[in-house]
């Protein structure tokens, strides 16, 4: 097999293992499939559509280096750690910022679709 497609298919089980380790991100893939779903229905256009794949695609990308470094870090300081536990604090706020400007960009997005479909404009 290719150094490259050895590459990808580690980078699948990569994905994979976090998939089945982190509630987050399975949480995170669920609200992704349905915000999908509701561009499809509520007929959102192409740019807005690419504005969603892109903050989707930061959201999960920073999620998995949040699981990369969390057990990085577990592997590095089994026992608690001062420092660590900052490290993961500031990781798992990176997740969270990029989360809340996910949700916004999301509520511009679909707040004047929703409003033609449920008729209050």
């Amino acid at each position: 097999m290719s150094h490259f497609l050895y590459s990808i298919r580690c980078a699948f089980r990569g994905i994979a293992y976090a998939l089945a380790a982190e509630r987050n991100l399975k949480i995170q893939l669920l609200v992704f499939v349905l915000v999908l779903l509701a561009g499809w229905v509520l007929e959102i256009d192409r740019i807005e559509f690419l504005l969603i794949l892109l903050v989707s695609a930061l959201v999960f990308s920073l999620e998995l280096i949040n699981t990369a470094l969390e057990r990085l870090a577990d592997k590095v300081s089994p026992q608690y750690d001062l420092q660590i536990g900052v490290i993961k604090d500031v990781m798992a706020g990176a997740v969270l910022v990029a989360s809340l400007f996910a949700l916004l960009m999301g509520c511009v997005i679909f707040f004047d679709p929703l409003c033609k479909l449920l008729q209050f404009s």
